[in-house]
């Protein structure tokens, strides 16, 4: 049994990249793991956010989950902001972080770049308190995605300076990253990632989007003039992400959709494409509707954050003993 740790923040609508890349993971690996997932809503706030729209959209996140499949009696879903170890362990991890090491963080450098002078600090110190959300359960892996490689990297080499100064008490997490086929690209510019903060929402599936809508997104998704359904990401992007995306949803493998596909053109295979995600998304959809007005949210996210306080309550207890903050 491996400890899994993973977060998402509620700063935006998620995606259908996503959910193919993280969440319809996370009810795997609740089968025969100890996981944690949580709302990271104190990582939110290192740029300016609306109040009541940063609340609606953790409780809308914590839905999500659920609604993707996440059972509570398997897994803890919690609210980070509910459970006060993860800031006071941030606080700790980022006393041991050089100013060097953080200002190299290429998220840092992207998200400064448009704050002119204005740089929140809390930008900044967004690694120390990421390693302190995954140190404080012991994590054995943590599932992300290639743009978080290098955050992972910061929260092993604080985990291994604090252990090398203080003696033993972090558990070493290691990388899981995402499984070949589950990065989905902007349907409008298909080399690049697929975003939620994407100014051109078409460019964007939303897990939440109206079937309707879901099938304009694809059928006018960026493609190319040959009309042939055939992988290649480097002359053919747009369609190889079509197919990715088809392959993720259908278990189908790109050689078998060539096949499938070979003589019928864009127009049937965008089509099909977009039946096949309105059938995975559509289920995900009535959950959640089900679940975002539900009392039952407010009391899975209650013994959320008590379970997993009990479990960071023990990490940060023996931090405050290993570097000498006790009575």
């Amino acid at each position: 049994m491996s400890i899994i740790f993973s977060g998402i923040q509620p700063s935006g609508e998620l995606t259908l990249g996503n959910y193919l890349g993280a969440l319809r993971n996370f009810s795997k690996m609740q089968d025969g793991n100890e996981c944690y997932y949580c709302v990271v809503n104190q990582h939110a706030i290192t740029v300016p956010q609306e109040p009541a729209m940063l609340h609606e959209r953790t409780r809308q996140l914590a839905a999500i989950y659920l609604a993707a499949g996440l059972d509570p009696q398997k897994a803890t879903l919690f609210v980070q902001s509910e459970v006060p170890e993860h800031v006071q362990l941030g606080w700790i991890m980022t006393t041991l972080s050089y100013v060097g090491e953080l200002e190299r963080m290429t998220q840092y450098k992207d998200k400064a770049a448009k704050r002119g002078d204005s740089i929140p600090a809390g930008l900044l110190a967004y690694p120390p308190l990421m390693a302190a959300d995954i140190l404080l359960y012991q994590t054995n892996l943590v599932p992300v995605g290639d743009d978080q490689k290098q955050h992972m990297e910061i929260t092993r080499d604080l985990a291994q300076r604090f252990n090398r100064l203080y003696g033993e008490v972090f558990t070493i997490p290691d990388i899981l990253l995402g499984q070949d086929g589950t990065r989905v690209m902007s349907l409008q510019e298909p080399t690049k990632k697929m975003s939620k903060s994407d100014e051109n929402r078409t460019a964007t599936v939303y897990l939440l989007d109206a079937p309707k809508d879901i099938e304009k997104k694809i059928k006018r998704a960026q493609t190319d003039s040959d009309n042939a359904v055939r992988y290649d990401v480097q002359a053919k992007p747009g369609i190889s992400n079509l197919m990715d995306i088809f392959a993720a949803v259908t278990d189908k493998s790109h050689e078998t959709i060539e096949r499938e596909y070979a003589d019928k053109g864009y127009g049937t295979f965008k089509k099909d494409v977009a039946d096949a995600v309105v059938s995975v998304l559509e289920p995900i959809q009535q959950r959640y509707e089900e679940m975002i007005g539900a009392p039952e949210l407010d009391e899975i996210l209650t013994q959320g954050a008590e379970k997993a306080r009990a479990k960071a309550a023990v990490t940060y207890e023996k931090v405050l003993h290993a570097i000498g903050l006790y009575r």
